[in-house]
């Protein structure tokens, strides 16, 4: 059974917050309160360009106090591979869009005695939603929100003026104030959890700075957005039992082929956010299990007996592939891991 459900949302509000970043608000079309979720959560935007169909995942910023609307941001990315591009340019107030519910990989903590907030330029909206639920919790938890400049500053007057501004802290490269992870790593209070969300340049300091302080890996959170290098030869797809054939380009997932020919209904949450977790001994770095496992649980079937054509060989979430090396890593939309795509 899947563990998400596509409904229909209205675009209420469309705000431009910077020069490459927008804010969305989406509410449902009978007034009713929109699905609850966790601070964290993503959901999944399908979009429909004439013949092209886009669907990216966006974390969720609004409060998961407040369901009589959904609040989403989305940076305009140069190049974009069409989804922010069209977010930006095509949709408007009124317009109604394709949304999931949501499914959180990126969660609070519970038990944590306290919680660090890392977060790189876009990376700041997970964390806006989890604010109001450690503020209702009473949680003890910081901030620290590092961005090149004014272009990438979003929501930083919101944060500035809001009733726990002493709890956040800005680090503007540009201005030569980077974070100082030894520093803030070597003052981590005992049972603190640390959560960082941006590019993968923060997530891999943040995680060489934990490693050097010997923060245990159960403490360790990160979501990272990235628009993956998806390139490799070009190969054939087949649909096992329908015996359906596609050419599957350079510059395009298996997943993007299958849904722009409406070959088969395709659910998957592991659209181009990849969520870091090292296991207890500090070893790996790929998505949580549960990842994977929802992958293979929510294929339908003539996509779990996908056949690529070539050199066989396993992929992940169930595939087998006779196909190039490349073709292993385009499974998935970016990659075989969870990732977030902000395109």
């Amino acid at each position: 059974m899947s563990d998400y459900q596509m409904f229909e949302a209205i675009v209420r509000d469309v705000e431009q917050i910077t020069a490459q970043v927008k804010r969305f608000t989406l509410v449902s079309p009978t007034g009713a309160p929109l699905p609850g979720f966790s601070g964290g959560s993503p959901n999944i935007l399908q979009m429909q360009d004439g013949e092209q169909r886009y669907s990216n995942a966006y974390s969720l910023m609004s409060s998961p106090l407040d369901t009589t609307s959904w609040q989403i941001a989305v940076r305009l990315e140069s190049p974009s591979k069409g989804g922010s591009r069209f977010m930006h340019q095509q949709v408007r107030p009124g317009d109604t869009l394709t949304v999931s519910t949501p499914n959180n990989l990126f969660a609070i903590e519970p038990q944590a005695r306290k919680h660090l907030l890392i977060a790189g330029g876009i990376g700041i909206t997970p964390f806006l939603s989890h604010i109001p639920e450690l503020e209702q919790r009473q949680a003890d938890w910081q901030l620290h929100y590092c961005f090149h400049d004014a272009d990438n500053n979003a929501f930083v007057d919101a944060l500035s003026a809001a009733p726990w501004r002493d709890r956040v802290n800005v680090h503007v490269s540009a201005l030569g104030s980077r974070l100082d992870l030894p520093r803030l790593f070597a003052d981590l209070e005992p049972g603190t959890h640390v959560y960082s969300c941006g590019p993968a340049a923060l997530n891999e300091a943040v995680k060489a700075a934990a490693g050097r302080h010997q923060v245990p890996a159960s403490q360790l959170h990160f979501e990272q957005f990235i628009v993956e290098d998806k390139g490799g030869e070009a190969f054939t797809l087949v649909l096992a039992r329908s015996g359906r054939e596609f050419t599957v380009p350079q510059d395009m997932t298996i997943l993007q082929v299958i849904e722009n020919n409406k070959a088969a209904k395709v659910e998957c949450l592991c659209r181009g956010v990849r969520h870091l977790r090292n296991d207890d001994s500090g070893r790996g770095s790929g998505p949580p299990r549960s990842v994977l496992q929802r992958g293979r649980e929510s294929q339908p079937a003539e996509y779990a007996d996908l056949l690529l054509a070539r050199q066989r060989r396993p992929v992940s979430a169930g595939f087998i592939a006779r196909s190039p090396a490349s073709a292993a890593g385009r499974c998935a939309d970016h990659s075989s891991s969870s990732r977030r795509s902000r395109s």
